[in-house]
């Protein structure tokens, strides 16, 4: 497995800018997003409030500019101090101090290297002095400092730092005015930058806690609970230009911070130790939770960030300290002596020590130079926040504080613009600039639900993003051969839930026998470890003498937070190879089994519902021409493994016309690396073993015996300043593939972008304020690119919190769709998920997607997961 492949450079035949030339016309890879030809026309329109403020500048500045200043900070002696830590204490002691040469000056700092200011400095070039308290000096009255020879506090002291200033450019306020009027130039990014970090600035001033560009108020009582990390809530702010001029997108945000106080209490929580019983920490876990958090000393009364821990307990841990000594003639000589923290701490520090004896001591020093502080001395400090992997809990806890209602997220949001004050910022008003406090209003339509057809050839109209299977027949159903139910609770009755779901199984037209086994956990397992429990009930049915099943019912003893769910899925997967099922039978019905079905089905190769073609005229386009319809996207670890690979998945329509079948294949690559490399992979026989040969192959064999002649790629998980790369390395990457799998094919090539992760939302007029925006609802004016064409769909019908519309990004069209058609068909793959009777925010392709990235990770942290394609026929289990 090569996990440092690169994708090919040598230029690619392809045309640029959606011509309606194949994409093999051209002999440049230069290629850029596409420009908006025209916005959508048809169905029915209504009007919604939209996060995005109107910024406006004066006329009469336009000539006028922000001065940037390059900004480093040394130490006396030179070494570099690095400002990302304590930047801002710096500058602001700096203002303090320097308050005459600085006066009449408006500035705003990034934390970092960049300085902009209202008007320039008197000097290009100078320096500041600035004596700051060092509190995190790594001497003082610590363990495991040789050769201090003395007690002396670590408290009070200070270092003097240099802040050095350095012009760098100027920044055209006319930039900000071609942006307000929808214009913006090549140097408006840079430009809407510098209002960025003036809103920064102006929130640091005010205490708040800066995450990017979000910023929380963390003196807020309301966001603390009794967990070890607390939910905050905050706001997003940032600049954006758009068809309608310059806004400022602001938006609820939510981070978790860690609850200062005591590390032993905080490890307590964290690791769900009701009874306070110490011994029960597991310090290997504590390890890494602890690790690069701050600490406050109370022996010494500073600041330390924390390196590790101690191989031994306080008392065994020992460590080398010079100490005084008086000579037989009167005179001083210094001798090392070894001795135990907690003896140094007890004797030379005249701390009583409790709990800390038996416990490793916090290492606050270097890899070559640890200092040990004994545990109980050491608290967590304010303001810290979490980047650790989510546990369940934790996840549950930010999704469930995030979940508010239309509302009451608008009247959150009315507030905190007016409490904000932001025309009264020096910086913006000096310069002309304005922020209104009111949301901008902008035409929306809603999209009709398309048709869907079900067995026996019978139509369904979807309402409100929903539709009912009960009494119907599946499209296609599929037959249940060899399978098993396996049980870790014994509450239920499984006699009458195997004859419920079977009985309901054949009014969808699946055939379903009698399983073959049922396996029950054994009880003496019950309060075993969840991979542990796992591990026997596997076991209990690999050993027993029935066939390999096609597929497992497994019964959860819970449905929230189930620590079994995790270990069964990996378990199935990974090791035994067959599709399961969870569920938690707590009631019963025929809706419930319906839905039960509709995800055994589409795991065992059925369809439970499909596009309506004749009833999509829109659909035309991929129906009346082979096309080839590809999702693909790329995860990361966890935080904190920064060493695990990442997962790519690619999945491919088959069997055309149908675009509701996807076959999917999963590629390890390097780590935290966005673009994936596997597209195309040129062997030493002139092969190729890429991802797109293998999905060209299948679409060939299922179709007929037909190359596409359109290529749509759908493309998650990438930001705007990637955009150049998905066209550069992917795309070109696609196009070879294709061109080694036949020189004289030329296929057309769309390629489109969606993202969730931004910060637009929609609201309706105030007598509706409570409720989403309908399903459907498509907004393609106004807010957004001033010049590339995009739109922001939300498909689905949000029940619950503030529905996030997706943001669709053309970035090149040699077919020649018409912004309503392909507004249309992203719309109608929204309906085409096989496990819901409901409308999903993102396409099948996004979704079945989104599953194949569980299950690759979920594969991959059980074991190395070698580069493997696989279809939805040989290998279907997903985390449902």
């Amino acid at each position: 497995m090569n996990f440092g492949r690169k994708p090919r450079k040598s230029p690619i035949p392809g045309s640029v800018e959606g011509s309606s030339s194949s994409s093999s016309s051209s002999s440049t890879t230069n290629r850029q997003p596409k420009a908006r030809p025209r916005t959508g026309r048809a169905e029915e329109t209504l009007e919604v409030l939209t996060n995005h403020f109107t910024v406006s500048v004066h006329p009469k500045n336009t000539d006028a500019y922000f001065y940037q200043y390059d900004v480093s900070l040394t130490y006396e002696n030179g070494v570099l101090v690095n400002a990302k830590d304590i930047g801002r204490k710096v500058m602001d002691k700096a203002l303090e101090t320097h308050r005459t040469k600085l006066e009449g000056v408006h500035l705003a700092y990034d934390g970092d290297k960049s300085l902009f200011t209202s008007k320039s400095f008197p000097e290009p070039k100078f320096e500041l002095k600035v004596g700051l308290e060092d509190a995190s000096s790594n001497r003082g009255s610590t363990a495991g400092n040789v050769g201090d020879g003395s007690d002396r506090k670590g408290s009070g002291r200070s270092k003097t730092i240099i802040v050095n200033i350095n012009f760098v450019k100027k920044v055209s306020m006319d930039s900000i005015v071609k942006a307000s009027r929808s214009d913006p130039s090549e140097d408006s990014q840079n430009a809407i930058r510098v209002l960025d970090i003036i809103l920064k600035q102006h929130a640091a001033k005010k205490g708040r806690l800066i995450v990017g560009q979000s910023f929380f108020d963390t003196s807020d009582e309301r966001n603390r609970d009794k967990s070890a990390v607390d939910v905050y809530q905050g706001f997003n702010s940032s600049f954006r230009a758009t068809q309608g001029g310059l806004f400022l997108n602001m938006d609820v945000s939510h981070t978790l911070i860690i609850r200062p106080g005591s590390v032993i209490s905080f490890l307590l929580c964290n690791q769900n130790i009701e009874d306070g019983n110490i011994k029960a920490i597991d310090w290997n876990k504590a390890k890494r939770m602890l690790k690069n958090l701050r600490v406050k000393i109370s022996d010494a009364n500073e600041e330390r960030k924390i390196r590790g821990l101690s191989e031994r307990s306080c008392k065994d841990q020992t460590f080398e300290i010079k100490q005084r000594n008086e000579g037989p003639d009167g005179g001083e000589f210094r001798s090392v002596k070894e001795i135990s923290v907690y003896n140094y701490f007890s004797e030379h520090r005249k701390k009583r020590l409790g709990i800390s004896i038996d416990l490793p001591c916090i290492d606050v020093g270097k890899s070559k130079h640890p200092v040990y502080i004994p545990v109980e001395l050491c608290s967590l400090v304010n303001f810290q926040r979490y980047s650790k992997a989510l546990s369940t809990e934790q996840r549950s806890s930010l999704v469930e504080k995030s979940r508010v209602n239309p509302k009451v997220r608008k009247e959150a949001l009315e507030k905190a613009i007016q409490s904000n004050a932001y025309n009264k910022i020096p910086m913006l008003s000096d310069s002309g600039i304005s922020i209104t406090t009111q949301f901008t209003k902008v035409g929306a339509r809603i999209l009709p639900a398309p048709t869907l057809t079900l067995g026996d050839g019978q139509d369904l109209s979807p309402r409100n993003g929903m539709w009912n299977l009960n009494n119907k027949k599946l499209a296609e159903p599929t037959t249940v051969g060899r399978w098993l139910v396996a049980s870790f609770s014994s509450d239920y009755d499984m006699e009458g839930l195997i004859k419920l779901l079977i009985n309901c199984a054949k009014k969808k037209g699946i055939s379903m026998k009698y399983p073959a086994a049922r396996f029950t956990e054994n009880p003496g397992y019950k309060h075993k470890p969840a991979p542990e429990r796992v591990d026997k009930l596997l076991s209990d049915i690999k050993s027993s003498e029935l066939h390999r099943p096609n597929f497992i019912l497994c019964i959860l003893p819970q449905k929230k937070n189930c620590d079994i769910y995790g270990p069964w899925k990996r378990g199935c997967l990974s090791d035994y190879g067959v599709p399961t099922q969870c569920i938690v039978p707590t009631r019963v019905d025929d809706h419930y089994l319906t839905n039960v079905l509709l995800k055994i089905n589409a795991k065992l190769e059925g369809l439970n519902s499909l596009l309506s073609m004749g009833n999509c005229s829109f659909l035309g386009s991929v129906s009346s021409k082979p096309t080839l319809i590809l999702g693909m996207d790329v995860s990361h670890g966890p935080p904190g493994q920064a060493d695990m690979p990442s997962i790519a998945a690619v999945v491919n329509s088959r069997r055309w016309p149908s675009i509701c079948r996807y076959r999917a294949s999963v590629r390890t690559q390097s780590p935290r690396s966005e673009m994936i490399d596997s597209l195309f992979e040129r062997q030493p026989d002139s092969t190729d073993s890429g991802i797109i040969r293998g999905a060209l192959m299948d679409f060939y064999t299922t179709s007929g015996s037909m190359k596409p002649e359109q290529i749509i790629i759908f493309r998650d998980g990438v930001g705007e300043s990637q955009f150049n790369q998905v066209l550069e390395k992917e795309l070109t990457q696609i196009i070879e593939a294709c061109k080694l799998y036949d020189n004289k094919w030329k296929p057309k090539f769309m390629v489109i972008v969606a993202q969730k992760r931004h910060h637009t939302r929609f609201f309706k007029e105030e007598y509706e304020s409570f409720k989403n925006v309908p399903p459907g609802t498509i907004v393609d004016k106004i807010i957004c690119h001033p010049r590339n064409e995009d739109f922001y769909l939300c498909a689905h019908d949000g029940k619950i919190g503030t529905s996030r519309p997706t943001h669709y990004h053309v970035l090149q069209d040699d077919i020649g769709f018409e912004a309503d058609d392909l507004q249309k068909l992203v719309h109608s793959l929204c309906y085409a998920y096989q496990r819901s009777t409901r409308v999903v925010s993102l396409g099948n392709e996004f979704s079945i997607n989104k599953l194949l990235l569980l299950r690759g990770l979920a594969a991959f942290l059980i074991s190395p997961l070698s580069p493997r394609s696989f279809s939805n026929a040989d290998d279907r289990d997903d985390r449902n």
